[in-house]
Order: C-alpha cells, then sequence, then structure tokens
C-alpha cells in the first residue's frame, strides 16, 4: 500500500514536531511521574487528533479511539500505542486512506503500535470472542471524530462486561492464574517482570475490569499508589535502557534507581514488592469476593423456595470472638477489638488453623480499633501466634492479610526492618519477611521431633531479623530475639534458648559441610555452642526448616545426612553428663485437704477455682486451676479427660501422681492438678463436674459415645493438615517407670484417647506431665506394668506402637 504524501494540516502535527517535543517532554527533570504521562498522553492525543482531522476533512461517522493503556492516559517514555479506528461501514476505501495516514507516521518515528479498523458490530464481536480485547475496550478513550459513534461503542461494551460478567470474570481469573504461573510473584522476583508478574500492572488493571462489572470491587486503599509507583518504575526503566521493556533485570537496577532518587537498586526492590504486594492481595481479596456473590448468585434461588423467601447467614464458632461465615473467618457480632488485644492473633490463629481466609472486614476493624497489646504479651497472645505459626500453609495467606493492614509491625516493630527485603543470593527464593514465614510453614511439620515446638516455631520466625541490620545479621539476630522474645512474653531461659537458636542457625549445616567431623574439636565447638540436648534437638529442625524454606538448592540427601551425623555425634558429647530427676513437689494443704477427703467418701473430689489475679510470670498457662483427688484405681486418666472433653473444657497443662499422705493416713490417692479453659462460654459447674465424672468412672456416663456423636454433629472443615502423631519411648529418662512421650495435634479428646488406650495395653499411669504449646500437644506418661516394675524395652515398643495407631486411627 503507498504512502499518501501529508497535507500542510497534517505537517504542523507531523512527526519532527510530536517527536521534538516529545524529546523535550521525557528529558525535563522537573516532571515524572503522573504528570509525565499524562502530558506525554496529552501531547500524543494532540499530535494524532491533527493527524486525524488532516486525513478526514471533517466526515462524519468515523473515530478515532485510544484503548488498553494509552486509553487510561498511562504512556510510559516506550509504551505501545493501542488505537482502534473506528466506523459506521460506508466507506471502506476512505477508512483504509485514513488508516494509512495515520498508521505510518506512527511507525515512521519507530513507536509500537497495536492497532485495528473496525464497525462497532465488528468491535463488539470481536470483544465478545477475545477476552484481551474485551478488557482493551473497557478503557476506551475518544481522541478524534464522531464522539457520538465512540460513546455508543462504550456504552455497548460496558454493558456486555456487566451482562456477561458471570461468563468472563471466571475467565479473567484463570488468565491472571495461568500468567502468574509462568511469570511467577513480582513480589519476590530478583528480576521480575512488572506488568506480567502477579502483582503487577496486568493484575491491576484486570482489578480496574472487575470493579467495572459491579459484581465486586477491590480494596481500593492503597492500590492506586500502587500502580503508580510501578509505573514510575517502568517509565525510569525505559529511559534507562531506551528500549520497551517490562523486566527489570539486575545490571539496570542501580540505574534505574538512580532515576528515581532511591538510595540503591535494593531500595528499588523492595519499593516494587511492597507495591506488588498490595495488588496480590487486593487480587486475593477481590477474587475471593466474586467466587462468593457468583457462588450466592446460584444458590440463592434454590434457597428462597426452600426458605420460602427468606434468607440465612450461616456463622459458626471458631474461637472466641470468632466466627466462619461465607467461608471466611469474620467477627463475631459480640467481638469487641478495642477491649480484647489478644483478638488480633486469636482470630488470625482460628481462621489459619480452619483454613480460612481472614476476612478484609475483619482485619480492617481489627486494625482500626484493637487495643495494642502490653509488654510481655499476656500468656493467652503467645499462645496464639505459636497456634498461628504452626498451623501449615494457610499461616501464609493470613499472615499476608495481617500485614497488608498493618498488623504484623504493630505487634513486631522489629519486623519493619525486614518488610520486602530483597535477598541477592539466588539459592533463595523468597524475600527476608517471606521466607521467615516459610520457614515457620516448614518448621511446622517437625513439630513432632521437638520437646518444644513453640521454641521452635518463634525461632523459625526470628531466625533471619538481623538481616535488617548492618553486620554478620546471626550476631545482630541474637539481641533482636532476645529482646523480641521478652517482649512476646517468654521467660529468661526460654529467651535465652531463642537468642541461642538465632544465633546458631547455620552452625550445624556450615559445620558438617565444612569441617572434619572426625576431629574431635569438630564435635566440642559445636557442643559447647549449643549448650543442651534440648537445643540441639531445636536446631536441627530449625536447620532443615531453614534450608526448605530457602529453595531446592539450599538442601539434599547428602547435606542432610551429613547434619544428621553431626547431631548424632554432638548428642553424645553432651550426654556425658548424668541427668538427674527433680524430687516431687510436697503436697499443699489443699491438696493433703483433698486426699484425706477423697479416702473418706471412696470417690473423687475435686476443687475448681478461677484465676482472680494475674498470673505471677507471663509465662504461667491460661485458664482455671482444677485438682482432682481420686482413690488410686485404674482408668483414671481417661476418665477425667473424657468428661473434661464432654464439657468442651481445653486442657492447658495436666500433672497426675501419686500423693505422699499426711502421717497416720491409710491408702493411696491419685492427684491430678491440672489447668483448664472453656472452648466457648462459660465453665461448668464443679457440682455438674464431679457427678459426671462419678458416672464416667462407675461406667455408666458413656464417653466415648459423646464424644463420638458431637464430632458427628459437626462436619469437618478443610483446613491444614496436620503431621502425624508420634510416640516414642525415652528408655534413659526415668531409672523407676517407663517414660512413653507422646506428640500430636491438640484435639477435643486427645487426652481421653491415650488414655484410653494406655489403659487398654495393660500399664499403669504413675505420672502424666501434659503441655499444650500452641496447636501442639507434648505429653509424657511414666507408667509400669501392673506391679510397679518398669516394662522391658521389646514390651515398651509395643505400647508406644500400639497408642500411636490408636492415635492415627
Amino acid at each position: 500500500m503507498t504512502h499518501t504524501e501529508p497535507t500542510e494540516e497534517a505537517g504542523k502535527s507531523g512527526p519532527g514536531t510530536y517527536a521534538a517535543a516529545r524529546l523535550r517532554l521525557l528529558t525535563e527533570e522537573a516532571r515524572s511521574g503522573p504528570p509525565r504521562r499524562a502530558a506525554l498522553a496529552s501531547l500524543t492525543d494532540d499530535w494524532l487528533a491533527g493527524l486525524f482531522g488532516a486525513g478526514t476533512g471533517g466526515r462524519a461517522g468515523v473515530s478515532l479511539v485510544a484503548v488498553g493503556g494509552y486509553g487510561r492516559g498511562e504512556l510510559s517514555p516506550r509504551s505501545d500505542l493501542d488505537l482502534l479506528l473506528l466506523h459506521d461501514g460506508r466507506d471502506d476505501e476512505a477508512v483504509a486512506a485514513l488508516a494509512d495516514r495515520l498508521w505510518y507516521p506512527v511507525w515512521d518515528l519507530g513507536l509500537t503500535l497495536d492497532h485495528s479498523v473496525r464497525t462497532p458490530q465488528e468491535a463488539r464481536k470481536t470483544a465478545g470472542e477475545d477476552l484481551k480485547v474485551h478488557l482493551g475496550l473497557l478503557d476506551a478513550r475518544h481522541l478524534a471524530g464522531d464522539p457520538g459513534l465512540t460513546a455508543a461503542l462504550r456504552t455497548t461494551v460496558l454493558a456486555d462486561w456487566r451482562n456477561q460478567a458471570p461468563r468472563r470474570l471466571p475467565e479473567l481469573r484463570e488468565l491472571c492464574a495461568e500468567r502468574a504461573e509462568r511469570q511467577g510473584e513480582l513480589q519476590y522476583l530478583l528480576e521480575p517482570d512488572l506488568k506480567e508478574a502477579r502483582g503487577g500492572l496486568r493484575d491491576a488493571t484486570a482489578l480496574r475490569a472487575v470493579a467495572a462489572s459491579w459484581l465486586a470491587d477491590a480494596p481500593r486503599e492503597g492500590l492506586a499508589d500502587a500502580r503508580r509507583r510501578l509505573l514510575d518504575v517502568r517509565d525510569a526503566l525505559h529511559l534507562a535502557t531506551g528500549r520497551a521493556t517490562d523486566r527489570l533485570a539486575l545490571q539496570e537496577q542501580d540505574q534505574v534507581a538512580a532515576e528515581l532518587g532511591l538510595l540503591d537498586a535494593d531500595a528499588l526492590l523492595r519499593q516494587v514488592y511492597e507495591a506488588a504486594r498490595v495488588i496480590s492481595y487486593a487480587g486475593d481479596v477481590t477474587w475471593r469476593e466474586v467466587g462468593r456473590v457468583l457462588r450466592s448468585r446460584s444458590v440463592r434461588p434454590r434457597l428462597r423456595a426452600m426458605l420460602g423467601g427468606k434468607q440465612t447467614v450461616e456463622r459458626s464458632p471458631l474461637a472466641e470472638g470468632v466466627v466462619e461465615q461465607d467461608g471466611e473467618a469474620v467477627l463475631a457480632r459480640t467481638a469487641r477489638p478495642e477491649r480484647d488485644p489478644v483478638l488480633p492473633l486469636r482470630a488470625a490463629a482460628a481462621a489459619a488453623q480452619a483454613g480460612l481466609p481472614l476476612s478484609l472486614h475483619a482485619v480492617r476493624r481489627l486494625a482500626a480499633t484493637a487495643r495494642p497489646l502490653p509488654a510481655p504479651w499476656p500468656a493467652e497472645a503467645r499462645e496464639q501466634l505459636v497456634t498461628l505459626l504452626g498451623s501449615g500453609r494457610p499461616t501464609v495467606d493470613v499472615w499476608e492479610a495481617l500485614e497488608a493492614e498493618g498488623l504484623v509491625t504493630r505487634l513486631l516493630p522489629d519486623w519493619e526492618r525486614v518488610r520486602c527485603r530483597p535477598q541477592r543470593n539466588a539459592v533463595h527464593l523468597w524475600t527476608v519477611d517471606r521466607h521467615l514465614i516459610e520457614t515457620a510453614v516448614r518448621a511446622s511439620a517437625f513439630t513432632r521431633r521437638v520437646h518444644r515446638p513453640d521454641l521452635l516455631l518463634v525461632a523459625a520466625l526470628l531466625h533471619d531479623i538481623g538481616k535488617g541490620w548492618p553486620g554478620d545479621h546471626s550476631l545482630a539476630g541474637e539481641t533482636i530475639a532476645r529482646d523480641m522474645a521478652t517482649r512476646i512474653g517468654f521467660d529468661h531461659a526460654d529467651a535465652a534458648v531463642l537468642a541461642t537458636l538465632v544465633r546458631h542457625h547455620l552452625l550445624l549445616v556450615e559445620t558438617a559441610t565444612r569441617r572434619d567431623l572426625d576431629d574431635p574439636a569438630t564435635v566440642r565447638a559445636v557442643a559447647g555452642a549449643v549448650g543442651t540436648q534440648g537445643t540441639l534437638e531445636l536446631l536441627h529442625a530449625l536447620t532443615e526448616a531453614d534450608a526448605l524454606a530457602t529453595g531446592p538448592a539450599a538442601w539434599s540427601a547428602w547435606r542432610a545426612s551429613l547434619v544428621a551425623d553431626l547431631v548424632k555425634r554432638v548428642s553424645a558429647a553432651l550426654a556425658g553428663e548424668p541427668l538427674e530427676e527433680p524430687e516431687a513437689p510436697a503436697p499443699t494443704a489443699e491438696q493433703e485437704r483433698l486426699a484425706v477427703e477423697a479416702l473418706r467418701t471412696g470417690g473423687p473430689v475435686l476443687s475448681l477455682r478461677a484465676q482472680t489475679e494475674p498470673p505471677a510470670t507471663e509465662q504461667e498457662p491460661l485458664g482455671v486451676e482444677l485438682l482432682i483427688a481420686v482413690p488410686d484405681q485404674a482408668g483414671v486418666l481417661p476418665a477425667v479427660a473424657g468428661v473434661l472433653a464432654v464439657h468442651r473444657l481445653t486442657v492447658r497443662t495436666a500433672e497426675l501422681r501419686s500423693l505422699p499422705l499426711p502421717d497416720g493416713v491409710e491408702g493411696s490417692v491419685l492427684l491430678l492438678a491440672w489447668r483448664v479453659a472453656a472452648e466457648y462460654g462459660s465453665l461448668p459447674q464443679a457440682a455438674r463436674l464431679r457427678a459426671d465424672l462419678v458416672r464416667a468412672m462407675d461406667g455408666s456416663l458413656d464417653v466415648a459415645g459423646r464424644l463420638a456423636e458431637r464430632d458427628a454433629a459437626y462436619p469437618r472443615r478443610r483446613g491444614v493438615v496436620p503431621p502425624p502423631p508420634r510416640v516414642s519411648v525415652e528408655p534413659a529418662a526415668s531409672r523407676h517407670a517407663t517414660v512413653i512421650e507422646v506428640r500430636a495435634q491438640d484435639a477435643p479428646g486427645l487426652l481421653f484417647r491415650i488414655g484410653r488406650a494406655l489403659e487398654g495395653a495393660g500399664v499403669r499411669v504413675r505420672s502424666a506431665h501434659v503441655s499444650t504449646l500452641g496447636s501442639n500437644a507434648v505429653d509424657a506418661f511414666y507408667v509400669t506394668g501392673p506391679e510397679g516394675e518398669r516394662l522391658p524395652l521389646e514390651e515398651a515398643a509395643d505400647v508406644a506402637r500400639a497408642l500411636e495407631d490408636a492415635l492415627r486411627g
């Protein structure tokens, strides 16, 4: 096709004039960001309008329309020009000639052009067949010619989009998901694509399209600013490279940072990551709302018919002040965040445990009204944090929801330094903060391997916290971790363990891969740094979780075997000092009184005392003190545990032991000193608990049946799949009894099932030490044979296997 010579009118808006004005605009240091993009769009509008006017002579029935990014006025220095020449179809030859007059000057300047020539009917038909075309037309903006033609198309396209939203929005969501799978997540990539990666400019445009459907809307706070920051970075990238690229390559990052007036490439990436995180979270919330609306539309007609036109909203409790509604964790109507500073953590833990997202409204209300936690935190806050961290993969989405509204840095101020912080080591898949959460996710699978899963999970969260400070991050992190642990409410000893874990979180893998393990000095050095078997056990699990969270290149069977070999050698060195068993505490006057009364009546006697004063230390567990004295007999543990489970009482800690009686008192009494809390509502009356305990022990109360009926009445929620329970024998833990240790997911009736299985194995429980750490139960049972003797090793192993089978069944 021959390029038609420009007329005198076209010459006034010719390529030379436009090019010079464009160059001046792009080299002005005083103007950048949105003002420059708007000015560039306006300059281009005027130029194209001049070309159009020169080519049409004022003829009606044709218009020039900007679509896509140009339609939104988002022209970066090297952006494409997305143009539609719209005509009424009456003079195809004249339209073709006009197209030549428009397209060739654009190409002559070396600008990229995405163009089409269509009638309104053709444009509408193409939009119906091609989702990307439809999205571009949603941003149609009139440039020149017949405004009525453009306006009619805009009205029609928008009406079609809203009418077809139930079909088109799922297509759009799938398109976004496929693109994210290909391009990765913008907020974590070292060389991200600002446009195509998840959380980039394409996703921001998709959210505009969702809003235009009137079906759902994205969270608006921060979204426009995030989009602006990404566009600013793209502008600087185009100017730095002179190319139309959206990929922020490593070699260009320093120059782009300088163009934007930022300190360095890390500051640039952090700004990009923060913007991407806002857009990604807005996308998660928006697509969840789209799904909810579409589901409700499909269900509502049938539901109305069934209910005679009435509508109901199902709400089921998750925790105190937190309920499930429409597939989300929301605040209960009675929740009062302004009076309940633990509610943000409780809601987050409940959502993660149930595998549910935390609703946007709930997070915003918590951020706006919840009182700050005191320092140190109350015990419940610490427990809820541990539960959140131990919830596995759902922790990530819930943590991101808290992060989006600033709740994480409010809870943990030191977190700000690692937020969105890039890691230049290519082995790392994530930013520092995301790596810490990923490590906690990985560590949640190892909670059965350690005696203190709470310390493991918090160490996972804090192990790289020093990367926000200059110098060796392990040394800096040691101090920060100790301070944060104290703030969270751990006692001095636990804070010291956490500090040691952070200081030495690289010790095992670095020593195992870089030192001679046959050299006694190597083992002595590690043993000296670790100090105790418990810390070594935690450090081993943390090492593996950290490596797995880093990326596939950081862990292998070879590395795992070297670390395991080192741990075995260090453990043997630490075992050189014999362990002394602690003496049993002397009974209190209250305990003696209950024991004497139990012998006198021949049945259980209990005392239930609510906590009326603050605990002596923040390490003290939550709940109320329950003391039960009962004449020594079989079946005490499962009976008590079962009755508590029937009454929906959660066991926080539990001890069972034989009680020394006062001089002159004959008999044997078991004392159960437990701390319990109501799952919901208030505590039952002590008299009712005692009556049910008497019935459970004489067999007239079917505890197992009651628990089974209750479980059947509540459908299982989707959520985190916990690691399987683990039961082990600790042969060296006691000279007088066999110690069986159980590590399992805390759940109603767990202690009842353990006690029943042990009774069924024909062993006697001499003492029990039960503790709940977050969502993990770590229980030790000192058992003997019928005559009070330790179990032979083979028999003990059989009991442990039977108990594990019972818990997995």
